[in-house]
């Protein structure tokens, strides 16, 4: 089977290419898939190039995400034919990933393919949607709903970001898209974003305690200042989901909009979530992302192309969602 195959030098540097491998050499594991799609995200990106301690050892094969047919299983959940995705569980990071044309997992850290879903688009959704679902989720699970106001989203022009303002469009709620490249305006409207925020008007902290209350709910994937900042602008009541930190992972924030206003901050975690959650948003991201929207997304690859793709979304220069066909 080919796969992207990275491997680590005497001297701490890395390589990565694309090889063919014998099978054997896959985890042992209860269930095999047959992979059809993968995509790619931050992790995605690190793992490829330095690895920044989330790998453990060499050679690896990355790839946080996949989708694809069960061909063999020892678990009774899941039979050959089956369609699956796996998102999470360390998967592409500690353990070989989905950058391959088959992969041996375990079953918990599967969810059945939902009805209405492809597995292409169920790798335009990936990690970064199904956090996007969560997300939501956690803000509706606070009170939110669309007839109070606008919902920001940063990063929007990103995987997160980008599948969010697609989702809350979709709902009827206003949504304002922050982002630091002003020429995507065009692809964020289309995506559902009815207002555009420059990186620039909420990238630095303020002095004042509390602004204007303008945000019913936020979705954050930036973190640093700029979360620091939206603080301070939420509603009474409201609550922001934290689900990144492209910004930096200090929040210099006063706690003042906590205890006079009452804003929530979420954390997401889209790693280890149990089934049930998972096989929730799923069927939500099936029910509620529109498709015309996600083929928009999508930036279609090889997993050849993999290697420059990694050291670009490292750079923010990736817009969308990657999906890869491992089997092109």
């Amino acid at each position: 089977m080919r796969a992207l195959v990275v491997e680590k030098s005497a001297d701490g540097t890395t390589r990565a290419a694309v090889e063919d491998i014998d099978e054997g050499r896959l985890p042992v594991a209860a269930v095999t898939v047959r992979i059809e799609y993968s995509t790619l995200n931050y992790k995605d990106g690190l793992c490829i190039g330095p690895g920044a301690g989330l790998v453990k050892s060499y050679p690896h094969v990355p790839g946080v995400d996949f989708a694809g047919i069960v061909e063999a299983s020892e678990d009774s959940r899941y039979q050959p034919g089956d369609a699956v995705v796996l998102t999470g569980w360390r998967v592409g990071e500690i353990h070989w990933g989905g950058y391959a044309q088959k992969a041996r997992v375990d079953a918990d850290w599967l969810v059945p393919l939902p009805e209405g879903l492809t597995t292409r688009e169920a790798m335009a959704v990936g990690t970064a949607g199904l956090t996007a679902m969560l997300a939501i989720m956690a803000l509706e699970d606070h009170g939110l709903t669309p007839d109070q106001g606008e919902v920001l989203v940063t990063g929007a022009t990103g995987g997160v970001g980008s599948v969010a303002t697609a989702i809350l469009s979709n709902l009827d709620y206003e949504v304002a898209a922050v982002t630091g490249r002003p020429e995507q305006a065009s692809y964020l409207g289309n995506l559902g974003a009815g207002k555009l925020i420059t990186r620039d008007e909420l990238a630095e902290t303020t002095p004042k305690p509390l602004e204007r209350e303008t945000w019913a709910g936020c979705i954050d994937a930036v973190g640093g200042a700029m979360l620091a900042r939206v603080l301070g602008q939420m509603k009474q009541n409201s609550s922001v989901a934290a689900v990144g930190l492209a910004g930096g992972a200090e929040l210099p924030a006063k706690i003042t909009p906590f205890i006079l206003r009452g804003v929530n901050l979420l954390g997401i975690n889209s790693v280890t979530q149990p089934f049930e959650k998972r096989q929730r948003a799923w069927a939500r991201i099936a029910r509620d992302l529109p498709k015309d929207r996600l083929e928009g997304m999508i930036v279609p690859a090889t997993l050849q192309d993999l290697p420059r793709l990694g050291a670009e979304i490292l750079k923010g220069k990736v817009r969308g969602r990657v999906v890869v066909d491992v089997n092109a």
